[in-house]
Parts: C-alpha cells; structure tokens; sequence
C-alpha cells in the first residue's frame, strides 16, 4: 500500500505508510525535546501503520459484523484471561487503542462520557500489565515506558495527528475553539495559533 508518490522528470519515489508516519513520529518527538528508546518510537510508528484500517478498531462479532466494543470491557476481559501469554496480548491491546484513540480523537473524547483523561489512566495501566507479564526484557522495558509516559505518547501522536489533518472550515474551527475555551486543550490552540486565531489564554477552561 502506497501512501503518496512523488514525482519529477527524473524520480518517482513511492512512500509507504511506515515510513510516512516514520518521518511524522520523528519530527514530532523532535519538536516536543521527548527522550524515548528508538524501539518504542519504532513501536509508535508500527501502531500507526496498523490503524490505518479502521477494522483494527473494532471487534468481531458472532455474524461477522465489526463492533466496538467499549475499551473497559476489553480490560475486563484482559483481567480475565486464564494464561498469562493471552493476558498480555490482550493488555497491549488496550493500550494500544487508548493511546490511539487518545491521541487522535481528543475532540470527539472531549464531547464524550469517557474523556481523555479516562483513556489516559486506563491506557497507562494496560501497558504496565503488559510489562508485568513481557518474559523478554525488550518487551518489558518498551510496555514500561509507554505506561511511564503514556499522556506524552498521547501528545506525540496527537502532534502527528495535526500534521495529518488537512482542514479548517470556519465551522471546524469554532468548534475547536469552543473545545479549547472548556477544556484547554493544547492540541486545538496549537491548531487554531496555527490558523491565525489570538487566543486569550486566561479565558481557557472559564466554564469548565
């Protein structure tokens, strides 16, 4: 699968979506000064590539129709696995969408019942579980430091998310005003700044 192509008279260079969101992960660690094992970056890059298919979202069920299912009872089910190899698996799962959606849906999140934070405190403790139950060191020290400094994985993905989001009617951006006004939210003021908009920052979270 092919992301983009870029052409000139004497090149034509096919960029496919690991290296596509390679090079976004990289500036966006850059920017924000983060200091994270080059195998976790390289995590972020590979959990990227794979939602790209929305289907990785969603669940299975018995008639073969995908569904969402809500992440507290794929944590629940985590909990309940009887071995410790499937627990894990299913621990990096949820930490993996929590980080995921997190980091690319703070808008939606932000009008929703399960806020950020909610994805943050139960993404965090997915990943630790993962680590707890990784045999191999690598996998211990990489789901160690997603849990550690999920909420700056968070930041990091919702920076590559900016970067892929071509917009902004003026309806998008009075309602990422209206986000931010409530919640504060660093992505939509970075992304209104971007657009011109002065932002009064004492007026952030007046009516929250």
């Amino acid at each position: 699968m092919s992301v983009k192509t870029i052409t000139s008279p004497t090149l034509t260079l096919d960029t496919t979506p690991e290296s596509f969101f390679f090079e976004l992960v990289r500036t966006a660690v850059d920017r924000q000064k983060l200091k994270i094992q080059p195998e976790t970056e390289f995590y972020v890059v590979k959990l990227l590539n794979r939602f790209i298919f929305s289907e990785s979202l969603y669940s299975k069920s018995s008639d073969g129709s995908l569904e969402e299912q809500p992440i507290v009872f794929l944590y629940k089910e985590a909990l309940e696995a009887g071995i410790q190899t499937e627990q894990k698996a299913l621990f990096q799962n949820v930490g993996d969408i929590s980080l995921f959606k997190a980091g690319f849906f703070q808008e939606s999140l932000s009008r929703s019942k399960m806020d950020i934070g909610y994805y943050i405190g139960l993404g965090g403790s997915a990943y630790q579980n993962a680590a707890q139950r990784s045999e191999e060191k690598h996998f211990k020290n990489l789901f160690s430091e997603l849990s550690d400094q999920f909420e700056s994985f968070v930041n990091l993905l919702s920076d590559v998310s900016e970067a892929t989001t071509v917009t902004r009617s003026e309806q998008d951006l009075l309602r990422l005003y209206d986000m931010w006004s409530r919640t504060g939210s660093e992505k939509a003021a970075r992304t209104l700044t971007r657009t011109g908009i002065k932002l009064d920052k004492d007026r952030s979270k007046k009516d929250s």
